[in-house]
């Protein structure tokens, strides 16, 4: 089994289309038929998840491909290859015209049907008028000081370790904290390892990844092993329970941050399944110029789990409209609750 770093991450995606472009014949025929073939084809050598996700491909292709045909406009080849692509149900798949761009609306979907975040409940309420604001990291205490909140809104922004060694001095005296990742679609992966720095890493094992590499949908390349950082941030690390906050809105980087946080005895996921994203993107372009990308590797948990479709929490909670109707947020008091409770929920 390799060995490799979390930092694999945006490697993948390097690549994108510059090899594509070298070996593609000017020649080429860019009909619609040839177009649709070629994106179909892609899809069906080098995409993921299609058991995962529950994909029979070749149906995929009797529906759409009868839907194509000789002098159909741009702008409707676009659509019908928007369409397909959309049956992956796969935040990472993209579609890229002079004219248009076509995004898999699931994330959109999950964050706005499935949201388990009232945002003017948390900033009112727990983050307060008079909370703080260290780099990218808002915070707070609650519970009259005794849990520390932190809300972190996106692994897009930047982490340094004066922030995050700051916020652990500032509140060492709290019984435990929560990181809240709600509606957090991700972004970029130094920053889960800087997150996962606070904590006991010792080099141990995260996760397994492995990318396609043959045109049969169960070829994969040998599994590759994730580790954590050699050593921790911090001189001790922090030790006290830790509630991370996800739900369907939090995608991509932050399922990573959540398979993670499975090697670590003092973590626990708290709120409702994540949005997946756990496979990284590639892609090319086809003979009439457009750009696609689509998932090409695999990422499976240290308990075996493929959560494409969803990191599980720990404890699973939903907002409560009694609750959220007295501005309270239950799933920040059923995680305030485990922390001053000792941290005593067992992992699944």
């Amino acid at each position: 089994m390799k060995r490799i770093s979390i930092l694999i991450f945006s490697l993948v995606a390097l690549s994108f289309t510059s090899c594509e472009r070298i070996f593609m014949n000017d020649d080429e025929n860019k009909d619609p038929i040839s177009v649709f073939e070629y994106l179909w084809n892609r899809v069906d050598q080098q995409y993921t998840f299609f058991d995962i996700k529950g994909v029979d491909w070749d149906s995929v292709h009797r529906v759409y491909r009868g839907q194509v045909y000789e002098g159909m406009s741009d702008d409707s080849l676009f659509r019908v290859c928007g369409n397909m692509l959309r049956t992956l149900k796969d935040g990472h798949t993209d579609l890229f015209s002079d004219f248009d761009v076509w995004s898999s609306d699931t994330i959109l979907y999950n964050m706005v049907a499935n949201s388990n975040l009232n945002s003017e409940i948390i900033r009112l309420n727990y983050l307060t008028l008079n909370g703080h604001s260290t780099g990218s990291f808002r915070h707070n205490a609650i519970r009259d000081g005794k849990v520390a909140y932190i809300r972190y809104s996106s692994f897009a922004n930047d982490i340094s370790d004066d922030d995050l060694r700051y916020l652990v001095e500032l509140y060492k005296d709290c019984d435990g904290l929560i990181l809240d990742l709600r509606q957090n679609t991700g972004g970029a992966d130094v920053n889960i390892h800087k997150l996962l720095s606070l904590f006991d890493c010792h080099g141990q094992a995260l996760y397994t990844m492995q990318t396609k590499s043959g045109p049969g949908h169960n070829e994969f390349t040998t599994a590759s092993t994730a580790y954590a950082p050699k050593k921790s941030l911090l001189e001790k690390p922090y030790d006290k329970p830790v509630a991370v906050l996800i739900d369907r809105g939090s995608f991509s980087a932050t399922s990573y941050f959540a398979i993670c946080t499975q090697a670590f005895d003092n973590i626990r996921l708290f709120g409702d399944y994540t949005g997946g994203g756990l496979g990284m993107p590639n892609g090319g372009m086809l003979p009439n110029g457009w750009k696609y990308r689509f998932s090409v590797t695999r990422s499976i948990a240290l308990d075996g789990g493929n959560y494409e479709n969803g990191v599980p929490p720990t404890v699973r909670v939903l907002l409560d409209p009694a609750a959220t109707s007295q501005g309270i947020d239950n799933i920040v008091e059923t995680a305030a609750d485990w922390i001053q409770q000792g941290g005593l929920i067992a992992k699944k």
